[in-house]
């Protein structure tokens, strides 16, 4: 059992991580392991100065938690520290995949299961090189304090991912389809939502045609609505970018009108999925956050630092890729709320634009850059030709006052490949996602 000493603040996290990969690549296996590993992050500070440790060896976590003591200076006055003041104590412990880990599914069902969907890819003749791989992630986590918060929950997620380049003739099409959720059986019976993917992007390769440069009427997918969500406007809100920035903390003022009336961005890590985090790692407890409520700048991510620096209050965004890192400000699961439309109804009144299905990748802050991978042209209100889009791009706030329309259905996704990055942190498990959403115009090239 773990001492604290009085004159500090301490916490420790230690997660016990399971991983497995397996991949093939042009039907010969490339990689099939399973990696199990204990971590432990240890944190002392005194008011003026953390003192951090990053160990494996989870038996001796006094010794390591003395040694950190130490090192710094003890502080009678630490529990009125307006960092440590914010700290919650909770304890809880939840278990959601006891009855389902993917820790008790043999290594090779799992390669059997890879193994049924790779035929799937090569059912169209222009896919060339065709790759799976199958992904899981098994973690248990427990949390402690000096304040007393004891705090136990696990996380898991699954999934498939394929890779499918294509060719015929002088044209070339970067296939891609994944599939991530947080039990084994919902990667079961795929074959026809995979079928019908390759088909269609081996159709896009063959029949689409270049975009005419200019701005329409844009409508985003879900997946597209949620990489503009995280990207262009989720790490804006994360609220260590403004501790040494004025400008910023102009520009992001709360109470400011930033969007149309129809659009709300919220962000929660207690949904089901990749982002799922039910408590933070300094074991703050999940909350949704609305980041835009009715157009209006409504709040921002914190740490307990950057609560304290900009007196606000906790949001359960303090995270860290693992136990090597301290936390820092992260998001979540980051969607935008729906709306009262139906898809035929969002795109009925667009006399010439385009609908954006899948993304390849998106970045920005201030300005921001999509780049689609499927799209659509939109014509007299109906779905036409496959269209060939380098990138959308535009300036956040002016888009978010361009949304016009939403559908009532909300869907969010969840990954095993890829994830966020952020300074030398990358690929955090995160979420996102939305309704349809229309914009008025967007700079389409």
């Amino acid at each position: 059992m773990i001492q604290f000493r009085d004159g500090y603040y301490a916490d420790i996290r230690i997660e016990d991580r399971s991983r497995t990969v397996i991949s093939y690549k042009a039907g010969v296996l490339d990689e099939m392991r399973n990696r199990e590993e204990r971590q432990a992050f240890l944190r002392v500070y005194n008011g003026r100065l953390w003192y951090y440790a990053s160990v494996t060896d989870i038996d001796h976590l006094q010794q390591t938690l003395d040694g950190l003591y130490a090192a710094a200076t003890e502080n009678p006055h630490i529990l009125e520290n307006p960092i440590v003041r914010r700290f919650e104590k909770n304890r809880d412990t939840i278990d959601s995949f006891g009855g389902c880990s993917v820790r008790d599914i043999p290594l090779r069902e799992k390669q059997k299961l890879l193994l049924s969907y790779l035929p799937l890819l090569t059912e169209e003749s222009c896919v060339t090189m065709p790759a799976g791989t199958y992904l899981d992630r098994s973690s248990l986590f427990h949390f402690q304090s000096s304040l007393g918060a004891d705090i136990r929950y696990d996380y898991q997620t699954c999934g498939v991912a394929f890779n499918f380049p294509m060719a015929e003739g002088e044209k070339k099409f970067s296939g891609s389809w994944q599939r991530g959720c947080t039990k084994y059986s919902e990667l079961l019976g795929l074959e026809e939502e995979l079928r019908a993917a390759v088909k269609e992007q081996a159709a896009f390769l063959r029949n689409s045609v270049p975009v005419e440069p200019g701005k329409y009427p844009v409508v985003l997918s879900p997946e597209a609505a949620g990489v503009f969500a995280h990207e262009s406007f989720g790490h804006k809100s994360e609220s260590d970018f403004m501790l040494s920035d004025e400008s910023m903390k102009n520009e992001w003022e709360l109470g400011k009108t930033v969007g149309s009336p129809i659009l709300s961005i919220a962000e929660y890590g207690g949904i089901p999925g990749s982002g799922f985090v039910p408590y933070d790692d300094e074991g703050t407890k999940a909350r949704k956050n609305y980041l835009i409520k009715n157009g209006v700048l409504a709040g921002r991510l914190h740490s307990a630092q950057t609560a304290a620096a900009l007196e606000e209050g906790l949001t359960g965004n303090a995270r860290a890729i693992d136990c090597t890192f301290e936390p820092i400000v992260r998001m979540t699961t980051t969607y935008i709320e729906g709306g009262d439309l139906d898809f035929d109804g969002l795109i009925a009144p667009i006399k010439k634009g385009y609908f954006i299905k899948k993304v390849r990748h998106g970045s920005g802050m201030s300005t921001f850059t999509i780049a689609p991978s499927l799209a659509y042209e939109i014509t007299d209100g109906k779905l036409g030709r496959p269209v060939q889009i380098s990138v959308i791009t535009g300036t956040v706030f002016e888009t978010l006052g361009l949304i016009d329309g939403l559908t009532r259905d909300v869907e969010l996704l969840s990954f095993v490949t890829g994830g966020c990055g952020k300074m030398e942190q990358m690929g955090l498990p995160v979420g996102f996602g939305g309704p349809y959403v229309r914009v008025s115009s967007m700079n389409v090239q």
